[in-house]
């Protein structure tokens, strides 16, 4: 099975396919026309550079087309009272006494220390689905903890939300 990914995701990475076909694409191929014009290829660090950058971009193109072409497309729709994607939450951690801020987002934006967790991760698996005042254990390899679910805005606004690089 692929990515989890919402419309949003999918709409976001053709964007980034289109600009880097489209943009990136022509810069780097013009900039190892120009290292190549330099002369003697064997000791050229701007042709050797200028490739790398090619071979990168061409990379993250087809890595961004294989997660397309694999994905499982998923609603970013929950009912009113239950955690879903793109939803805010405050969760009480019982082990250490503190309440912290997450955003529940597809594995693609995950980013934890942005407070954005994938709906793949254990604690992301464990809160989805579950109400406000609701007492979750989540699982780890170690065993697990529990949280308490205090909060929960709807969040619709994705647009600040980057793509993970690989």
């Amino acid at each position: 099975m692929g990515e989890q990914l919402t419309k949003s995701d999918v709409e976001k990475i053709k964007e980034e396919i289109e600009y880097r076909k489209l943009v990136v694409r022509k810069k780097e191929l013009e900039a190892v026309k120009e290292a190549r014009a330099q002369g003697d290829l064997s000791e050229n660090f701007e042709y050797k550079a200028a490739k790398q950058d090619k071979n990168r971009n061409e990379s993250r193109i087809r890595y961004l087309e294989r997660m397309l072409k694999n994905a499982k497309i998923v609603s970013d729709e929950s009912k009113a009272d239950e955690v879903g994607i793109n939803n805010t939450v405050d969760l009480y951690f019982e082990e250490d006494d503190e309440t912290e801020t997450y955003r529940l987002v597809t594995s693609v934006r995950g980013n934890s220390l942005a407070g954005l967790i994938s709906i793949e991760s254990p604690l992301g698996k464990a809160i989805k689905g579950h109400k406000v005042g609701d007492r979750v254990l989540v699982k780890t390899q170690g065993g697990g903890y529990y949280v308490e679910i205090r909060k929960i805005d709807k969040t619709t606004d994705d647009s600040q939300d980057t793509l993970r690089k690989y």
